[in-house]
């Protein structure tokens, strides 16, 4: 583009907007400058990961994904290091979370929850084949592509063959509390197969319902009907794909797994849900057997595909390594980022550049155009959140937000940067990278009363806001 400025590029890709961010790492857009395929690089500062002792949990996660190479589960390319950074180079999934889909649409029919199930059972299916066992499946972490299909992510939770102990389980109580198994919170160990199955029942249920079937605001009223023994444990909670886990110690009565199902579904869907949703472990159906059930077979094609070899370990222990010798190269970028023309596809709804600057329901992030220049809308943005309770931080074309007071969720973060679409033209992201969604929608309608001046609107846009 005419008057595109230098882009920050580690190795041979491109670096370009963020489009997640968690506590130790970060998710960028990047183009491989070579191919012209785009990807997605998650990015851990080495301090933090060493810091926090999370070096293992960084290994295994990569490891994990170089031993699954299937069509639902999210790829892997690569994995580099600098001398301060992890780049995870990943395959980049355009459609969204699941999660996103049954938020902003509701429960789904049968046939296309069906649909679905079918993909993610197939998937996990094949990653217990490899000895691979996730423990965090939930809508958050399950993707969609271009064409619908599922993606399974976030293996950084996963457990593999080797963790298993002497008698035949694992031992280690981590995942998202509504999708737990009860064995999980025993204290006395688990079969994660089993375990990963009881999750994808409790999506299933959320797929043709909307709603979850254990839910409470209370974490101890929760427990209590999820499982069946009286616990002392630590739960390691899994917020999002790059968001750290929090630590919950639990004294409870655990009683049976207590949930009813929606007067709409057909009476096989109840009682395959049923059978995955039993507490207990030793009479829960098992993948084999569901294969087999009626309700799931119907028009159930598995998916042919071809794999690859890439046990080898050896670019994993590279990026824990001081040696320059292994590091990648990196280049920064000192100006605003000029998005290209798949950048602008990519964030748009499918393939229609006319949805991507009009009216948009705000959920974790949203985007407006301005025709002032970059250094103005910074300054704009700040005088705008300042007074709203907002400690700024700049680093140049990008800010983080953080309100000074905690909320329900701690404090909110706020990340926005400011991207260059044609020489007049910028392109302005907001989106929420920490704490409450609808504390994030608020603090949004207040900015956006402040920042009139600065929105570009087209003549037939008239006055409508920039929410």
């Amino acid at each position: 583009m005419s008057g595109a400025k230098v882009k920050r590029k580690v190795g041979i890709y491109e670096l370009g907007r963020t489009i997640g961010e968690g506590t130790f790492a970060k998710v960028k857009f990047a183009k491989n400058s070579e191919t012209g395929e785009p990807v997605a690089i998650k990015i851990l500062d080495k301090e933090k990961v060493l810091k926090h002792k999370m070096s293992e949990q960084i290994r295994r996660e990569i490891a994990t994904m170089k031993l699954i190479q299937h069509p639902n589960v999210v790829r892997l390319f690569e994995v580099m290091g600098s001398k301060t950074k992890i780049f995870i180079v990943l395959e980049f999934i355009t459609g969204g979370e699941l999660f996103d889909k049954i938020v902003n649409h509701g429960r789904m029919i049968e046939d296309e929850a069906r649909r679905y199930f079918q993909q993610l059972i197939n998937a996990v299916d094949y990653c217990h084949s490899r000895g691979v066992y996730h423990r965090d499946l939930k809508p958050e972490n399950l993707l969609l592509d271009v064409h619908g299909n599922l993606k399974i992510s976030d293996f950084g939770l996963s457990a593999i063959s080797q963790h298993v102990q002497d008698d035949g389980l694992l031992h280690t109580t981590c995942g998202t509390p509504n999708y737990v198994a009860p064995e999980v919170l025993k204290d006395k160990g688990y079969d994660g197969a089993k375990a990963d199955l009881w999750s994808c029942g409790v999506i299933l249920f959320v797929l043709l319902s909307g709603y979850l079937p254990f839910d409470d605001s209370n974490l101890m009223n929760l427990y209590k009907k999820v499982s069946l023994f009286h616990v002392k444990t630590t739960l390691l909670i899994s917020a999002a794909a790059t968001s750290p886990c929090l630590n919950y110690s639990l004294y409870v009565q655990i009683s049976v797994a207590e949930f009813t199902c929606p007067p709409w579904l057909s009476f096989d869907a109840r009682k395959l849900i049923t059978r995955i949703l039993d507490p207990d472990s030793e009479t829960r159906i098992t993948i084999p057997e569901l294969l087999e059930d009626p309700w799931f077979k119907k028009g159930f094609k598995p998916p042919v595909f071809e794999e690859k070899d890439y046990t080898n370990l050896d670019d994993v222990d590279a990026v824990f390594k001081d040696s320059e010798e292994y590091h990648v190269t990196e280049k920064r970028e000192e100006q605003p980022v000029a998005m290209n023309a798949f950048e602008l596809i990519s964030m748009s709804k499918g393939l229609d550049l006319g949805n991507l600057f009009e009216q948009q329901e705000i959920k974790r992030e949203t985007r407006f155009t301005s025709t002032c220049p970059a250094n103005e809308i910074i300054s704009k943005i700040e005088e705008a959140a300042r007074p709203l309770g907002f400690d700024v931080h700049k680093k140049n074309y990008k800010m983080r937000l953080e309100n000074i007071k905690a909320g329900r969720k701690g404090n909110l973060n706020v990340a926005t940067q400011v991207f260059q679409v044609a020489p007049s033209l910028h392109m302005v992201e907001v989106r929420k990278s920490k704490g409450d969604t609808l504390e994030f929608h608020k603090f949004f309608k207040k900015l956006s009363t402040s920042l009139k001046d600065v929105v570009w609107r087209s003549a037939t846009e008239g006055d409508q806001s920039v929410n």
